[in-house]
């Protein structure tokens, strides 16, 4: 296929230009992950530098050392974990049950379904439901709340509505159950439905901010976004155990401590998603297409 002169030049200054809003998109987070391995007296003497002109582990020696830091670091990981798990499980579960056209009713739940996406009833009536169910300072606030997302559930039912009914047929004259067939048939034809959704649930969960400020009063349960929030807005960066140094004073430039803090908050998300990246691409375009 060949392209005229002014196509050619077109897609040459499209390319520069795309490529010059993606290095300045991404310098800010290259120049935190700089500034987190500089040493402390590198980084208050010098310029900006495009690499580590005195390497130092120093930052993240001092955060990792922090039974604080540590222990937020775990919550996050708790709430990713577990949450994605249930949020897949009832999500998958409940759009499933919605796209059979046997199920008594179905119309109705899908018709509630809808209202609740389109009239979301604020922070005030999410946070009388769970104070009411005894949930507050628990890390079931955050969890159990947003189990379903109405969204997320009709997409994924939009995923079964492809899966040919032949196959449920052929396990019921087989004698499986329900369970069966959504564990064992429909479950293992939705991974990349299943990898998609499970990454933005751990997303989520791991940068859940508001809704932990808003539940959790005991800092000791508080995820690693809003421990990261609380050093942004302190000019003190002295966390729990976290005073490295004679007389309790810390001894690494503040800046830097919070450079390595993001980097640590960011990491584990960009680690999993490579891992996911083939089932991620199908599973965003299937159901789309189809049903």
């Amino acid at each position: 296929m060949s392209y005229s002169f002014s196509e050619k030049i077109f897609s040459v200054a499209n390319y520069l230009l795309l490529t010059v809003i993606g290095l300045v998109s991404l310098f800010p987070f290259y120049y935190i992950i700089v500034g987190s391995f500089t040493s402390s007296t590198s980084f208050t003497s010098s310029e900006i530098s495009l690499y580590p002109k005195e390497f130092s582990l120093e930052a993240y020696q001092y955060i990792l050392s922090t039974s604080t830091f540590l222990q937020s670091i775990g919550v996050s990981t708790y709430l990713a974990v577990v949450g994605t798990l249930l949020s897949l499980i009832v999500t998958a579960a409940f759009s499933y049950m919605i796209s059979r056209k046997r199920l008594y009713g179905r119309k109705v739940f899908i018709t509630l379904l809808i209202i609740t996406l389109l009239f979301n009833p604020g922070i005030i009536p999410n946070y009388l439901i769970v104070q009411q169910f005894g949930l507050m300072n628990s890390l079931w606030a955050i969890i159990l709340p947003g189990l379903i997302s109405a969204w997320n559930a009709l997409l994924i039912k939009t995923f079964f509505n492809s899966i040919p009914d032949s196959l449920e047929e052929s396990a019921y004259i087989d004698g499986a159950n329900d369970l069966r067939i959504f564990f064992q048939i429909v479950i293992p034809l939705s991974l990349p439905a299943m990898a998609a959704f499970g990454l933005f649930f751990a997303v989520g969960y791991w940068n859940t901010f508001f809704n932990a400020v808003l539940y959790l009063t005991d800092n000791e349960k508080w995820p690693l976004q809003v421990l990261l929030q609380q050093m942004l807005v302190s000019s003190s960066t002295n966390i729990g155990d976290a005073a490295a140094g004679a007389g309790g004073e810390v001894q690494v430039t503040p800046e830097i401590i919070k450079m390595a803090a993001i980097v640590i908050a960011t990491v584990p998300i960009l680690m999993v998603y490579p891992f996911l990246q083939k089932h991620f691409a199908k599973g965003v375009m299937l159901g789309s297409v189809k049903g």
